[in-house]
């Protein structure tokens, strides 16, 4: 792990369909090429880029300097880009030539593939989320954490400046009593961001999923130990609704919208690098694998045709097994 001032040198890897982080994120670093980031075939990218000061972009001390992406044809037009000086023909080619990797694909049952050559060889890793959306792979990924491997893995909505709260917002909401929020695509990809928008407001401590799925997608029912209510949409074609949260409190109710994608996701990346050069994790690794749990848990809810699925069995599944005698 970094603790000096140089400057970080990340390797960019992974670009699979409907995913453009390659792009942004490279480019919320490095800064980027106007021309170039137009052909972007991820327009909204450009788009939020481009109302940000364009002398204000690139992170000092952090530079992305290698990219891979899963189709060789995108890599060229991701570094054109997104102002990348290498582009490597294996992911492992950036062994030895970085300081972290960032996995810029969000399919949680792929991540480990993906993420094992480099934690393996030592490097710091940052995964986009979900982390891991089966047992055995978030099984492991916690193996690796406790052996030392430094890891993260989060949502933007995390860092999203409209999710946090003020002293105002909370005294008019009250108590929490029930939370919904949204999100488009899969439960499976994009669960995770609907969830972790309002996981802060909460902390650990979901106790129970159940699903209710039809054609279009699904709304999971969610409880907590502090008896809040959370109830999450992940209906596929519904991209206008995004980042919508609603909470409702024993005084008001309060209405929250993403809108700054660019400072979610910029937050998100200097909390990595905060972690590499300091050490500094944004949260416990275990919140991360509690949230996991609460996707896994929602698949299998779905599976069974709408059970309630305990996030505490999950939780079991994923702990070390006892030595002998204990």
């Amino acid at each position: 792990m970094s603790t000096h001032a140089k400057e970080l040198r990340l390797a960019m890897l992974g670009m699979i369909e409907g995913n453009g982080h390659p792009y942004s994120w490279s480019a919320i670093i490095n800064g980027y090429n106007p021309a170039e980031m137009a052909k972007c075939p991820y327009p909204s990218i450009p788009v939020y880029l481009g109302r940000q000061p364009f002398d204000s972009m690139g992170v000092p001390g952090a530079r992305v300097t290698h990219v891979w992406t899963d189709d060789p044809a995108d890599a060229p037009k991701v570094a054109a880009a997104s102002l990348i000086p290498h582009v490597v023909k294996r992911p492992e080619d950036v062994i030895g030539n970085v300081d972290a990797v960032i996995i810029a694909t969000d399919n949680g049952d792929d991540h480990m593939r993906r993420a094992r050559p480099f934690i393996e060889a030592g490097l710091p890793v940052f995964i986009d989320k979900p982390l891991a959306t089966n047992i055995a792979d978030l099984r492991q990924f916690a193996a690796w954490q406790r052996a030392g491997k430094v890891l993260l893995s989060t949502s933007g909505m995390r860092y999203a400046p409209e999710m946090r709260l003020t002293e105002a917002q909370r005294a008019h909401v009250g108590e929490l009593r029930w939370i919904t929020s949204f999100t488009c695509k899969t439960w499976e990809r994009y669960g995770i961001h609907a969830l972790e928008a309002v996981e802060p407001l909460l902390g650990v401590g979901f106790t129970s999923v159940q699903a209710l799925t039809d054609a279009g997608g699904d709304i999971m029912h969610i409880t907590h130990r502090s008896g809040v209510r959370v109830t999450i949409g992940a209906l596929h074609d519904a991209y206008g609704s995004f980042g919508a949260v609603h909470l409702y409190g024993t005084r008001g109710q309060l209405a929250l919208t993403l809108t700054d994608t660019y400072n979610a996701f910029r937050e998100q990346l200097l909390a990595f690098l905060a972690l590499l050069r300091r050490g500094t994790a944004p949260l416990p690794f275990a919140e991360t694998v509690e949230l996991m749990a609460v996707l896994i848990a929602g698949i299998r809810s779905r599976a069974q045709g709408g059970k309630i699925i305990a996030v505490a069995d999950v939780l079991a599944e994923v702990q070390p097994p006892a030595s002998p005698g204990t």
